[in-house]
């Protein structure tokens, strides 16, 4: 029988009755981010020398002086806890919160308005708003991750209201996706679809050894010859799949389907996204498709492990 709740079996009931308490909310970011113990996020010291949490007696003078949760380090001698060096960094919104606002875009596959978060959490708009943003870029992909291998389907949409006559370009902002079959993904938002703009994003995202699956639009054209193999669908003639003479199949589906989930998030929750927040929205869609076979508390797991590492203010948002 288990006496450790996991994250498989983590539910937004269980993370509400269990975790609501700050200390034991604490006490389960700190193992998710240090699983072999703490890491001091000033010199990186772990297990070199000691690191002592600071505790002070009940009834003491000191004790109100030493907050939970702190740490100090034996190598630098610096004070610190599980939020420095993270999204949370200088955040007074308690660890119980983030962590259920975390399980919240981890588990909503069409992604969450702030308004909403902000009612569920019992926040305000200004600080859901800005929490939800965090979150995000703490999800964003790293740029040293591996690049995709395999059979890599590149494709690109449309963000934003369609406009009309002169304004049409302005009003609506591309997103590429690169998805490898059966393997994870990476989004990239670019000012127009040009083969340079393609190209630097195929560079950066995909290995040459990789086979490119595209449509019949020009900008993969150039690009494509620096791979593999480049496969192209003519949707012009309605061909949307073929089966090649080695048995594969050259096809788009994955970034169509995930487009449809991300253009379900604008229209459906978020209703209006700026260019300069889009990176961040399609990153968190990006995510949540490379996390989609595990469960929700897995995924949220990731994520409080990606926050590591990035610092993001409210400053730099606005």
């Amino acid at each position: 029988m288990k006496t450790k709740l996991e994250p498989e079996d983590l539910n937004l009931a269980t993370l509400a009755a269990q975790y609501s308490d700050e200390n034991k909310a604490r006490a389960l970011f700190e193992s998710w981010r240090w699983p072999d113990g703490p890491v001091c996020p000033h010199c990186k010291n772990h297990k070199q020398k000691p690191i002592y949490k600071m505790e002070s007696k009940p009834g003491t003078k000191e004790a109100n002086r030493i907050r939970p949760g702190l740490y100090c380090c034996g190598a630098c001698r610096k004070t610190f806890t599980a939020k420095v060096g993270t999204v949370l960094s200088d955040s007074h919104i308690p660890i119980s919160k983030w962590l259920m606002a975390m399980f919240i875009l981890c588990s909503s596959k069409k992604s969450i308005s702030a308004h909403q978060m902000h009612r569920m959490i019992g926040v305000t708009y200004k600080t859901a708003w800005f929490l939800c943003h965090r979150i995000r870029y703490a999800m964003g992909t790293d740029p040293n991750a591996p690049k995709l291998t395999g059979t890599v389907e590149a494709d690109e949409t449309f963000i934003g209201g369609k406009g009309d006559g002169k304004t049409k370009i302005l009003r609506q902002t591309p997103v590429v996706a690169l998805i490898e079959r059966g393997g994870n993904m990476r989004t990239a938002v670019v000012s127009n679809v040009t083969q340079k703009n393609i190209g630097k994003a195929l560079n950066e995202c995909v290995s040459k050894d990789a086979i490119l699956n595209t449509d019949e639009h020009l900008a993969y054209r150039q690009a494509g010859k620096q791979f593999k193999r480049h496969d192209t669908v003519v949707h012009s003639k309605y061909e949307y799949s073929r089966m090649l003479e080695d048995g594969t199949k050259a096809g788009i589906n994955s970034c169509e389907s995930f487009f449809s989930l991300l253009k379900r998030g604008v229209h459906g929750s978020w209703h209006h996204v700026s260019r300069e927040h889009l990176p961040k929205y399609a990153g968190e869609f990006a995510f949540r498709w490379n996390h989609r076979s595990v469960t929700d508390g897995e995924r949220t797991k990731a994520a409080v492990g990606m926050t590591e590492g990035k610092r993001l203010t409210y400053r730099q948002v606005i």
